[in-house]
């Protein structure tokens, strides 16, 4: 017999099955196989990973922590600043999610081409403003205008220093060399990829006292697609950085602490006299103290007790020379 039936014997067999004279293979109706359905928005197609979502949080918490440091020692008040979120969404809902006016800079990212997004929402940029300007207010009215020439300059320092601790974090991807190229302060003047497209936000939340705001990082997927393979293996890099890193991170700490200025006074002695005789005091008086003088001298630094020493000349210049340490309480 051929294997191929003939168009006669295919509607003999279909007539066959619908008499009854014939069972189907299988006893009945074959039954769907249950598939797992997965929702899947073409508005917002998820492009990132969980994993190389989880990655890119674990970058910027470190660029958080040293940025909160930084902030804090140079406006002299407690900065904290945390790392809100990473999310993935599109440019149009990204920029109607920012308030108008804010602080919204566009970065150039070279080697890596197009553009990203720095904006620092006014609730915070405004404190920020009047700490430096010497403002010790708790409460901070917050203008709901433009920033001033003299406000985006003296707002410029903050950003230049966002700047630096960015390339210092993102050197472990790749080194980059972020640069502000525009600032504007309507952000639906500022389309720089079409409203579809799909970004990465990473939010930081600022807080200064009882103000705070959020500071947005906002990456487009073209711009990172490159290197988006490299967050992958960013976890292992970590893992590797706190176990062998440590002494690396010693040793430097140890070299900034070492160039640091201390002052150091030595003291011959002390003793109290009245307002008169200080008045009355002249060349060749003779102030009587307790000190013994063939006891060392104390020398403090900082002002705090260190070490005791004997005064002397090295190279024609007046010297003093350690004998022993100095007990915490020790008197002059």
């Amino acid at each position: 017999m051929p294997d191929i039936l003939s168009q006669n014997e295919v509607d003999a067999l279909l007539a066959a099955v619908d008499e009854g004279d014939l069972e189907a293979v299988g006893g009945g109706e074959p039954t769907p196989q249950a598939q797992e359905v997965a929702v899947y928005d073409f508005k917002r197609p998820e492009r990132v990973s969980t994993d190389q979502i989880r990655s890119m949080e674990m970058l910027h918490e470190v660029l958080a922590r040293k940025l909160g440091a930084s902030l804090s020692a140079y406006l002299r008040t407690i900065v904290d600043v945390k790392m809100a979120s990473v999310e993935q969404l599109t440019y149009q809902e990204f920029i109607m999610s920012l308030p108008n006016p804010t602080c919204f800079n566009l970065m150039t990212c070279e080697p890596l081409e197009n553009q990203m997004v720095l904006e620092i929402n006014p609730s915070i940029v405004f404190p920020i403003i009047d700490k430096l300007l010497g403002g010790g207010s708790a409460e901070v009215h917050i203008p709901e205008r433009d920033m001033t020439i003299i406000e985006q300059r003296l707002i410029s320092r903050i950003l230049e220093m966002i700047l630096e601790y960015l390339r210092e974090t993102w050197s472990t991807i790749l080194d980059i060399d972020f640069k502000i190229t525009a600032t504007e302060s309507n952000p639906q003047l500022m389309q720089i990829v079409p409203p579809n497209e799909v970004v990465i936000l990473v939010c930081f939340e600022l807080r200064m006292g009882e103000c705070s705001g959020m500071l947005n990082l906002c990456i487009p997927f073209p711009v990172i697609e490159p290197v988006m393979s490299k967050f992958s293996t960013i976890g292992t890099w970590f893992s590797y950085r706190k176990a062998g890193a440590e002494d690396e991170s010693f040793t430097q700490m140890q070299e900034g602490v070492e160039r640091a200025e201390l002052r150091a006074v030595g003291y011959i002695a002390q003793t109290s006299i009245t307002l008169r005789e200080c008045l009355n005091l002249k060349p060749g008086d003779i102030l009587t103290t307790e000190k013994d003088a063939r006891g060392p001298l104390l020398l403090t630094v900082n002002g705090k007790p260190k070490f005791l020493g004997r005064p002397g000349v090295c190279k024609g210049r007046k010297a003093m020379r350690i004998v022993g340490r100095a007990a915490i309480d020790e008197e002059i």
